[in-house]
């Protein structure tokens, strides 16, 4: 069951990447992100008031910094959205796996050059050797990726959704941080939300308000429902995964979001990559995935990822 919770999840975030793309037709990334965050905190404010949360908190400090960061990550995915296939923004996105085997291995690193006086201790690089390779991996599949978005003039896009990616690992590290000092998932959700409809309320002040229109407007109440959706599907196939193997088995089916995405990539706006693209995003899913179940084995109580 805790599976097909989290198939549900990534065809939920999959689906809102949809309504990003359309209403980005009609309104700038910080319009999204504002709406995103508005919808999304009543939402999570009316579940935790069903389940008995407090969304009261005692590390306000912390809750800034996830957001910031955050919504900094979010409103880059969204812009991706906007000027690159589905497919690729989506797989960009997902790149935030990589980026945290990246850190562990710049961290292992680091502690190995200090106690040796800046040389590396013997084994360092051994040791890590599995989550080497898999950055390397993930980076090649980037390269291949970018290539053709670069041949289409579209490589500020691809370096923002590159960001994205590398932003969410940076937010998922904090969030990580809220859940060791013992924050619910729904409390952190709840002020990611609010910190979202914050910025982009400011951010909208610099960037300025689309002119408003009804029926494009309808795309912004999916877009906002869908990712509370998507964010409790994903809370429960965590919570329903009693095992070590069945929580490495729900983390790894969030790729499927890359899939669902690349089908209404093909199916809806008749986007095409070439077979370098596809064996880019291929190889990405794959060392995410590789990636993923080399973090569990260094932090097995790790919360879920974001999208």
């Amino acid at each position: 069951m805790q599976a097909l919770w989290m198939l549900a999840a990534a065809f939920f975030f999959a689906t809102m990447a949809v309504c990003v793309k359309f209403a980005s037709e009609y309104f700038n990334s910080a319009e999204l992100v504002f709406y995103r965050g508005l919808l999304g905190m009543f939402f999570m404010w009316a579940l935790a008031r069903s389940r008995g949360i407090s969304l009261a908190t005692r590390f306000p400090g912390m809750h800034m910094w996830r957001s910031l960061v955050g919504v900094i990550s979010l409103g880059a995915w969204f812009y991706a959205i906007a000027h690159l296939p589905l497919a690729t923004a989506m797989t960009l996105n997902y790149m935030s796996s990589v980026w945290i085997a990246a850190f562990l291995v710049g961290g292992a690193l680091l502690m190995g050059l200090l106690p040796a006086g800046g040389k590396v201790l013997p084994g360092t690089l051994q040791s890590q050797g599995p989550l080497v390779l898999t950055v390397i991996a993930g980076f090649i599949g980037v390269i291949m990726m970018l290539r053709p978005t670069i041949e289409q003039n579209q490589a500020f896009a691809g370096l923002v959704g590159l960001m994205s990616g590398l932003l969410a690992a940076f937010a998922y590290m904090q969030v990580m941080a809220l859940a060791r000092v013992g924050e619910p998932e729904t409390r952190t959700v709840f002020y990611f939300a609010v910190g979202s409809a914050v910025a982009g309320a400011l951010a909208m002040g610099i960037t300025g308000v689309s002119e408003w229109h009804w029926k494009p407007a309808l795309w912004l109440i999916p877009l906002g429902v869908l990712a509370s959706l998507g964010q409790l599907c994903m809370t429960r196939a965590y919570t329903r995964a009693k095992t070590r193997s069945a929580t490495l088995v729900v983390a790894n089916l969030q790729y499927s979001g890359i899939i669902f995405g690349a089908i209404y990539s093909l199916l809806l706006f008749g986007e095409s990559l070439p077979l370098i693209g596809w064996a880019g995003m291929a190889l990405i899913m794959a060392s995410g995935i590789a990636a993923t179940v080399l973090r569990a084995r260094a932090a097995p109580d790790s919360p879920a990822e974001e999208h």
